[in-house]
């Protein structure tokens, strides 16, 4: 049964948060930022679902759960990266999870992304290469 399950880890595969390239602004005028799937393996992932949901504790205490969205991507070519979705800098306080799974060969893999509250801001940003080195949050 369950024991008989092999859960290899997820090696070569990263969530990345980053400010929309366009430079799109929300009605509030603030930055749009994409959220994106990278593939750094030498070979490509297929029938790749990602399960996004937002939870956690507005300001005045209330507990709140965004909508889940699930996103499919048929195949992500070796590395590459491709938008999953835009995101909101009013959602920044809460935990943004990310849970990818995809096949490579018969095997599946799965790992669950958590960008903890307040954890989008300047001072964890780096250099993303697939994103042609521009910065952003990178969760691995």
């Amino acid at each position: 049964m369950k024991q008989d399950i092999s859960f290899d880890p997820v090696e070569g595969v990263s969530v990345a948060i980053a400010p929309a390239e366009d430079g799109a602004l929300t009605p509030a005028s603030q930055p749009v930022w994409q959220v994106y799937l990278l593939n750094h393996n030498a070979y490509p992932l297929r029938s790749v679902i990602v399960n996004a949901h937002g939870y956690g504790q507005q300001p005045d205490g209330e507990t709140v759960r965004t909508s889940t969205l699930r996103y499919l991507f048929e195949e992500v070519p070796p590395r590459t990266a491709v938008p999953i979705e835009p995101l909101d800098p009013a959602l920044f306080h809460l935990n943004n999870q990310y849970w990818v799974s995809y096949y490579r060969g018969a095997q599946i893999f799965d790992k669950k992304y958590i960008f903890v509250p307040d954890s989008i801001v300047a001072d964890n940003f780096i250099p993303i290469a697939l994103l042609g080195d521009r910065v952003g949050v990178l969760h691995s």
